[in-house]
């Protein structure tokens, strides 16, 4: 059984930090494209940041330069650091895991930003 689980996310002020992570299981970790993706109440789920099973990133205008994704195989572990955080970037958090023609998402976790 496939499992993707996000863990990390919580309440942080403005400028702050916070790591997720996303854990995998059942699937050869280092096979698959990984990504995530965040949804804000009223908004579409969008794209944060990718890395391939080779260690390319591709990642969003809006948070270049701020996140930073990177994969543990080792651990079958997907992380996402996130610095100097904006209100803006409030959202339930999703880890994805892609290996065509298997597509596959985690449950999410919340990411606040708020003074």
């Amino acid at each position: 059984q496939v499992q993707l689980v996000e863990s990390g996310g919580g309440l942080v002020q403005p400028g702050g930090s916070l790591r997720l992570s996303c854990a995998a299981s059942g699937i050869r970790f280092s096979s698959y494209a990984m990504g995530w993706y965040r949804q804000a109440p009223g908004k579409q789920r969008e794209l944060v940041a990718t890395i391939s099973s080779g260690g390319n990133t591709n990642s969003a205008d809006s948070v270049k330069g701020r996140f930073t994704i990177s994969r543990d195989n080792a651990k079958n572990t997907l992380y996402l650091q996130m610095d100097s955080l904006k209100p803006e970037d409030a959202a339930v958090y999703y880890c994805r895991a892609t290996s065509y023609p298997t597509d596959y998402w985690g449950r999410g976790t919340q990411v606040t930003v708020s003074s």
